[in-house]
């Protein structure tokens, strides 16, 4: 009954402030939100600019803009969500605007695990706050709390791992009996709370600073091999320019290892990274970007370090630096390209290089090291000239021990989630996605099928777990995707969407998930998953891995 009645208040309330909202965003983030990115991206393949670049998200509005302020539709792809705005008197003149936005936050689901034959809930809120000023300076923060009882195919990860994926720590704080399903964990219930927020700053058109802690996502696909959007928040400072047909990004970040922390924020491991993205478009209709990192700990064996100094540097690249510097740390090369065709369809894929030797990879014999990762994909927007209908092809492979390291506190990971794809490594995907949108409504649907190389046994590492160091390997040669445990996941969900409020992002949904996990030592699990909820998520919240 609360619930239903504070729903009913902030309908109202739409009501009565929604004749007042008007805004010009300049240097503020989108959000993340498939549902609320995807319209932008699929605007740009029916009308290409070669000042814009797709594969950088959160994308800036100061860029948006610049470009189609007239043409995009704002308000219904969430991009100005807002519950009030407050101007100064003299609101004509640009220099004085000053805009408060805030936006509730609602993540209510009820769900029904028809494997353990339990119900789950999902309980939380919170706000997003926005100050716009001057059309150059931009704050906004986002904090959400809340509890969350699980399906058992996620229970199952925050039990072993401690944490709500994507949102942090998990603390438990009762537990469910689990009747006679004996061999199923017993489900438990977590209190969770996520806080992300940045301060932007645009001096000119062409550049953008900003300090947060917050995500990124690099990529054109529904996956990133290089930097996704599925482990928690981390703090980062960012500078961004776009000039003629160029964009470059620099961003370092503060990650942490919390393996062996016991949830203890005292015995998390920093760690840190550092990020360089040069974004070129050949022409509207092609793209070439090239992405590397480093990532480094805080703390080794002989000393602390802190930020290394030598990594701040904004345009070179980090191997030859790694070895000059005589250090073992962590770096990885990465390339990312698109392509439009007709208005219409979207050719996109990525290669990623953990460790890269020409001659290992010609000899084909297996080679530990040939660390590498492939996807290719293809969007299809407005298909066979049906309006709003999406339809989305992708395959991904990556290869044993990519994203590890020989110390596991330089693992490409962050709050024990892999910083690229939520499998890890040792593994091939392939994943189709259906979207039809019609006015208030969507309705999804989306298959994914893996094969997943897993360890048999405690201290056995094939390659698929970043967090285990690759000098634990088993041999030097004779290496594959999907060594180990074969394992085959498929998952399959089909999706209803209404929108209440779209400007708020505020929608009903209710789903069916049905999912498929088992391997070739006699493991069968299949979950039957169905959900109701009512949202205004502003990230995305994996559960398909």
């Amino acid at each position: 009954m609360r619930t239903t009645s504070f729903i009913s208040i902030l309908l109202c309330f739409h009501l009565a402030v929604n004749a007042q909202m008007t805004c010009n965003a300049v240097s503020q983030n989108s959000f993340l939100a498939t549902d609320i990115s995807n319209p932008i991206d699929e605007y740009f393949i029916q009308h290409p600019d070669k000042q814009f670049h797709s594969s950088l998200k959160p994308f800036n509005y100061v860029i948006l803009n610049k470009l189609n302020d007239d043409k995009i539709n704002y308000k219904h792809v969430g991009i100005h969500n807002y519950l009030m705005t407050i101007q100064t008197p003299d609101s004509s003149k640009a220099k004085n605007k000053l805009r408060l936005q805030i936006l509730p936050q609602i993540n209510i689901e009820q769900g029904k695990d028809l494997l353990t034959n339990k119900w789950t809930n999902s309980t939380s809120g919170g706000l997003y706050l926005k100050l716009e000023a001057n059309k150059k300076f931009t704050a906004a923060a986002t904090y959400i709390a809340g509890y969350v009882t699980a399906p058992n195919f996620n229970d199952t990860i925050i039990q072993d791992f401690g944490i709500v994926p994507g949102m942090g720590m998990a603390y438990p704080t009762k537990q469910i009996e689990n009747g006679s399903v004996a061999p199923i964990k017993s489900q438990l219930t977590y209190s969770n709370q996520n806080f992300s927020g940045y301060v932007s700053y645009s001096p000119r058109n062409f550049i953008n600073l900003q300090v947060g802690k917050d995500k990124h996502f690099v990529g054109d696909g529904y996956r990133s091999l290089l930097l996704s959007d599925v482990a928690n928040n981390y703090p980062y400072f960012k500078t961004s320019f776009n000039i003629w047909k160029l964009q470059y990004s620099v961003w370092y970040s503060w990650f942490n290892n919390i393996q062996d922390a016991n949830g203890m924020k005292k015995d998390f491991k920093n760690k840190y990274g550092t990020f360089h993205y040069l974004s070129w478009n050949a022409t509207k209709n092609l793209n070439f970007s090239i992405f590397e990192n480093v990532i480094f700990q805080g703390t080794d064996t002989t000393r602390s370090r802190g930020f290394d100094p030598n990594y701040l540097n904004p345009v070179i690249f980090y191997r030859p630096v790694e070895y000059s510097l005589g250090s073992s740390d962590n770096s990885m090369l990465g390339f990312n390209f698109k392509a439009t065709i007709a208005k219409s369809v979207k050719l996109y894929g990525q290669v990623v290089l953990d460790e890269f030797y020409l001659k290992e990879i010609r000899a084909k014999n297996g080679w530990w090291a040939n660390k590498q990762g492939f996807q290719v994909g293809a969007k299809y927007i407005n298909a066979f000239t049906i309006k709003k209908l999406t339809l989305q092809a992708e395959y991904n492979l990556v290869r044993p021990y990519t994203y590890s390291h020989g110390s596991p506190d330089q693992s490409y990971t962050h709050f024990n989630q892999s910083l690229a794809h939520p499998f890890g490594a040792n593994f091939k995907e392939a994943i189709g996605i259906v979207s039809y949108k019609h006015y208030r409504y969507r309705l999804e649907g989306k298959f994914i099928y893996a094969e997943i190389g897993r360890d048999s046994l405690t201290n056995s590492n094939v390659g698929q777990n970043p967090f285990l160091s690759y000098t634990t390997r088993p041999k030097e040669y004779g290496h594959y995707i999907g060594q180990g445990v074969k394992t085959t996941f498929m998952q399959a969900e089909i999706k209803y969407t209404y929108y209440l409020i779209a400007d708020w992002n505020l929608r009903i949904e209710a789903g069916l998930i049905q999912r498929l996990y088992q391997n070739d030592r006699g493991f069968d699990k299949q979950t039957p998953f169905i959900y109701v909820g009512i949202k205004t998520n502003l990230h995305n919240n994996y559960r398909d891995f």
